[in-house]
Order: structure tokens, then C-alpha cells, then sequence
């Protein structure tokens, strides 16, 4: 994946998040999608609108119930039944047999989160979907790239949230109530409603998650998927910021390079994991950042000197002695200084004093 992976637009009727284009002329019944009525998850929501995505279940009515000959007439079925078919489009994980993950169906995938109503319809039909919305083919590299990106931070969180698997061994230090899921579950009725209807929640449920689905879709395809090839230009360019070649130089900050670095050196084969980056910030200032051991770790590869830490603008300045330091964080995972000399003269001290060699470019 190279300068092919650049943003398309995304097809208008799609980013309305609806599902819905032009009306078709109907010459007969609509598709029915089944699911289950009563309580509603966000697994069997995010499945219902991305099967509306699809031209042929645009229109398609959906049918809550758990009355087998109810699901039995209709064409898809999603999250009850007990069955895993995708022959006859039957999508339930519930059942003691089902064991299936991204990685099982698909071997070259990662993934081995057990799949809810929601990653099976995607693991078959996402390719699809995105193909549809980018208006591109489904094998090509942006397609592919978002279809690994979106399963990865959009809807296993969903599949593992719905089997209820955890984030972490051990006890969590805090509580996460905010995250898609939650959000679902709070447009049921409350145990003590009068009215405990939830057709009308589970409309509002599936505009929710598909008004956020085709918001993540939006920004991995026009924000973070072109920010690849500017920090692979990055990292050809590194020897001449610094002949370590383990300092990076973006030309603009704000970009979200830390997944791509990651990809990158290791597609790219790095004899040297690098360890700095550094970027403008909006006000004209520039920042040097520490690569963190991971994609999501808040640990850093070479954090900022200690000393340095929690210190600001002229003390700052004299501790290090490189004019025009701001600020470095308490945790040293960034600093600050007013120009670009600066803090790449930090970066460069920074690597010295923990025995990396840095040299001047």
C-alpha cells in the first residue's frame, strides 16, 4: 500500500448516514431483515444498518420478533434464531456451537474476538459496504485498508462488548460507561417506564450507530488514511533531519501518525526503532513527541530527560541550555520549544543523554 492508499470521496447519499439513495420503483414485497424484539444491543442495531447500506436491502423493512415463522419468511436474519448460516443469510452468535471470529473466517485477518450480529454482517458484507460508499473496488488497497481499520477500532469493540469479554485481565482502574454500546443501551426503556415500547428506541439505536459508523468511516478516509503517505515521506526523509535516522520531521502537526509509524516500520523493515518526532503546532511553535511502545500505550520510547520535566519557558531554557524552550510535560512524553532549531536540539540532547548516538544532518 503505497501513494495508492489517498482518500476518494465518499459517495453523497451515503455520507447522509441514512442508507438511503434514490427510491426504487417497487414491483414487489420489500426484503425483510429480522431480529429480535424486546431489549435491543448495539450489536444487532449496527447490523440492520449496515445490511440498509447494501442497494438490494436499501428499502428492506425490519422486523423484530422472535416468532420462528415470522423469521423463517424473512430474507436476512440477524442476532436470534440461533443459527449461523450465511448460505441462507442467517447471522446469530448466540448459539453453544458458534465459536467463529474475524481470524477463522477470514485466516489472514488478526482478529480473534468472538463476532456478534454486528461483525458477522460486516466480516461478509463490508467489502461491500465501503466499495459501495467509496465507489471503488473492493479489492482495492483503500478499501482493504479501511475495512481492517474500521473492524478494528469501530466493530470488535462491539463483537467483544455483546460476548461479554473484557478489555483488560483484572480489575479496570476506572469505569468506561460512555462508549457506543452504553449509549445504545440507554435508548431502552427504563425498568420503570410506563411505556416499555422499543421500536421507537431501536430506530433511534440504528441512527445512532450508523450516524457514528459513517463518521469514523468519513474521518479514517479523509484524515487519517492520507496521513500515511506524509509520514512515510517522513521516515524516507529522516536521515536528513538527523544521521541517527531515529528523529522524524512532519511537516504539519495534528496529523494522527502514530498507527502508520508503527505499520510502517515494519513494512518498511527499520534497522533502528524511531524514537522522536517532531512537528509544527498551529501557533508557529513546534513540538518534539516521544514514540510510544505502542499504538495505544501511554509509555514512551524515549521520553523527554527528567530533569527537564514539569519545567517551563526561560527555566527551562537555562536548565537545558537551548534557547526558546516552553514547556516539557511532567510526564515527558512532549515538549516545546518556539522554533524548529530548538527542538530539534532537544530531541538531539534527548538522545544523547540516553546513549543514542545523534548526529546533525
Amino acid at each position: 500500500m503505497r501513494a495508492a492508499l489517498r482518500a476518494v470521496p465518499l459517495m453523497a447519499a451515503a455520507v447522509a448516514g441514512s442508507g438511503a439513495g434514490p427510491k426504487r420503483a417497487r414491483t414487489e414485497p420489500p426484503l425483510r431483515i429480522g431480529t429480535h424484539d424486546g431489549t435491543f444491543h448495539c450489536d444487532e442495531a449496527l447490523a440492520c444498518y449496515l445490511l440498509r447500506l447494501l442497494p438490494r436491502y436499501r428499502d428492506a423493512e425490519v422486523v423484530r420478533t422472535r416468532d420462528p415463522q415470522r423469521l423463517a419468511q424473512c430474507d436476512v436474519v440477524v442476532d436470534v434464531g440461533g443459527e449461523y448460516d450465511p448460505e441462507r443469510h442467517r447471522y446469530d452468535h448466540h448459539q453453544r456451537s458458534f465459536t467463529q471470529s474475524m481470524q477463522s473466517l477470514q485466516p489472514s485477518k488478526p482478529w480473534t474476538t468472538k463476532l456478534s450480529s454486528a461483525g458477522l454482517v460486516y466480516c461478509h458484507f463490508g467489502s461491500e459496504i465501503l466499495a459501495g460508499l467509496l465507489g471503488q473496488p473492493e479489492d482495492s488497497p483503500a478499501v482493504t485498508a479501511l475495512y481492517d481499520k474500521l473492524y478494528e477500532n469501530f466493530v470488535e469493540e462491539i463483537d467483544a462488548i455483546d460476548n461479554g469479554i473484557a478489555q483488560t485481565d483484572g480489575e479496570p482502574r476506572y469505569a468506561l460507561t460512555t462508549n457506543l454500546s452504553a449509549r445504545v443501551g440507554h435508548l431502552n426503556p427504563r425498568w420503570n417506564d410506563p411505556d416499555q415500547d422499543t421500536e421507537a428506541g431501536f430506530k433511534r439505536a440504528m441512527e445512532l450507530v450508523g450516524s457514528e459508523f459513517m463518521d469514523r468511516l468519513d474521518y479514517y478516509h479523509r484524515a487519517w488514511l492520507p496521513a500515511r503517505a506524509l509520514v512515510e515521506d517522513a521516515i524516507r526523509r529522516r536521515f536528513e533531519v538527523d544521521t541517527s535516522g531515529v528523529l522524524l520531521e512532519l511537516p504539519q502537526g495534528g496529523c494522527p501518525w502514530k498507527e502508520h509509524l508503527f505499520s510502517l516500520e515494519k513494512e518498511l523493515v527499520l534497522p533502528d526503532p524511531l524514537q522522536l518526532v517532531l512537528f509544527p503546532d498551529r501557533s508557529g511553535q513546534w513540538r518534539v513527541q516521544s514514540v510510544p511502545v505502542g499504538p495505544r500505550s501511554f509509555e514512551s520510547r524515549l521520553p523527554l530527560p527528567e530533569p527537564w520535566r514539569g519545567v517551563r519557558d526561560e527555566a527551562l531554557s537555562q536548565l537545558t541550555g537551548i534557547p526558546g524552550c516552553v514547556f516539557v510535560h511532567s510526564s515527558g512524553f512532549i515538549g516545546g520549544n518556539r522554533t524548529r532549531e530548538g527542538a530539534l536540539e532537544m530531541a538531539r540532547r534527548t538522545l544523547a543523554l540516553q546513549g543514542v548516538g545523534a548526529q546533525s544532518g
